[in-house]
C-alpha cells in the first residue's frame, strides 16, 4: 500500500489513531493503510477496549470504530461516550450493515461506507486530523 503517500507538513508524529474492529483481517488492513500514510495506529477488536485504552493514554488524536462489534458497547455507543467524555476527539464511523441514511446514525458523525478504499480511509483521516 505503498503508493498512499501523503505529504503531512502539519502531521503530529505523536498522533495516534484507534481502529476499532472486530473483524481482524479488515482491521489489519485498516491498520497498515493508515501506517503507510504515516500515522502511529492502535488497533482494539471491542468498543470495551477502545474506552480502557482511551482511559489509559493521552496521545489518541482519531477514533475510528465499526458500528456492529460484540460486547457490552457496540460503535455507536462508543461515539456517543467518547463525545461525552472527550468532545474535541475526532470520530470516523464506518459499517457494511448500516447506511449514512439510517435512522440510528448521528447526523454529525462522519460515515465511512463497507467495503472502502484505502485510500478514501486516509482522505478522511486526513480531513478529520487537520
Amino acid at each position: 500500500m505503498s503508493e498512499i503517500r501523503h505529504e503531512f507538513e502539519d502531521h503530529d508524529p505523536k498522533a495516534v489513531v484507534l481502529v476499532v474492529e472486530d473483524e481482524l483481517f479488515v482491521r489489519l488492513m485498516a491498520i497498515d493503510a493508515i501506517e503507510d500514510a504515516g500515522y502511529d495506529v492502535v488497533g482494539v477488536e471491542t468498543g470495551d477496549e477502545a474506552l480502557t485504552l482511551l482511559d489509559s493514554r493521552d496521545d489518541i488524536r482519531l477514533l475510528f470504530t465499526d458500528i456492529k462489534m460484540p460486547g457490552k458497547v457496540d460503535g455507536l455507543e462508543l461515539a456517543e461516550r467518547v463525545r461525552e467524555r472527550w468532545p474535541a476527539l475526532p470520530i470516523l464511523l464506518t459499517s457494511g450493515h448500516l447506511y449514512q441514511g439510517d435512522a440510528s446514525m448521528p447526523a454529525t458523525i462522519p460515515f465511512l461506507q463497507k467495503p472502502y478504499r484505502a485510500g478514501t480511509l486516509i482522505a478522511e483521516i486526513d480531513r478529520l486530523s487537520a
